[in-house]
């Protein structure tokens, strides 16, 4: 009898282990999105050689060259969105300060990594690729509010060409399941660095690393680091039918690495041409 009890007991847990981290099982429909464009997407746009990521340069060359593109968004304080990936601007910018303090005159006067580029609007971006090329659009932030959300789905909706979006935060994912079900949505996640992190954000952190959160959201794709896609709920997940999209391959090596592991890549400063995963 005890061992009855034993056995019912993880039956138990292993199905809701199994409900947390399952997919949307929109496999279908998430297949015909990364097909395009040989399944390779330009990390913050196809930049290097002078060209600053995440640009309109960066961004053009992407579409010239017939890459999809990733891309990352931030709200502005005046309600805006741009479009950069750090949380601060020192590193692109050499500038004290956050990104979602500044107001868009702000951001425009500053210049990325020493070049003739400036901190792109959400909709130059849109414009300036108009559909030539398919977009994965990460939506940046930690916060609860969701107003980051709703302005990037507002320009999306006017936007004609294919994109999907995707977030390390499941409260955004999950915020796109319930007002753009149809949007493919995805979620990110890596085996979280927590030196020196606090005990919510360790817990955090342990939760997006085993795709814990998934419910949530139910993704349709798992945006997961190359390097760490060991990973045995990533591998449960995808085996569920969670679409699996590898970030970032910055070498041979790692694009080796995802051959039979991820259906897409995101790549840089790498040469993708002709690349079969």
């Amino acid at each position: 009898m005890v061992i009855i009890y034993i056995l019912a007991v993880i039956a138990i847990l292993v199905a809701a282990y199994l409900f947390l981290i399952a997919p949307s099982g929109r496999k279908k429909q998430t297949e015909e999105f990364f097909a395009k464009n040989g399944a390779m997407y330009a990390h913050r746009g196809l930049h290097g050689g002078g060209v600053p990521e995440n640009s309109l340069a960066a961004f053009d060359l992407a579409c010239e060259n017939g890459y999809g593109m990733e891309l990352d968004v931030h709200i502005t304080a005046d309600d805006k969105l741009c479009v950069f990936h750090d949380g601060t601007l020192k590193r692109m910018c050499g500038v004290e300060g956050k990104v979602e303090e500044k107001t868009v005159s702000e951001l425009r006067e500053l210049r990325l990594a020493d070049t003739d580029q400036y901190i792109p609007t959400f909709d130059e971006v849109l414009a300036l690729v108009n559909g030539r090329a398919p977009l994965i659009v990460e939506v940046k932030g930690e916060k609860v509010n969701t107003r980051v959300c709703e302005l990037t789905a507002a320009a999306l909706d006017n936007y004609k060409g294919e994109y999907c979006i995707e977030s390390f935060n499941p409260k955004y994912v999950a915020w796109f399941k319930k007002h753009r079900p149809n949007v493919i949505r995805g979620q990110l996640s890596a085996k979280m660095k927590n030196k020196n992190a606090k005990t919510a954000v360790k817990l955090r952190n342990f939760f997006l690393r085993h795709m814990l959160l998934n419910f949530m959201s139910r993704p349709d794709f798992l945006a997961y680091a190359i390097n760490d896609r060991d990973v045995c709920s990533f591998r449960i997940s995808r085996a569920m039918g969670g679409y699996p999209v590898g970030w970032t391959a910055r070498n041979e090596k790692m694009m080796e690495c995802s051959k039979g592991e991820f259906k897409a890549v995101i790549f840089e400063n790498v040469s993708a041409k002709d690349y079969e995963l």
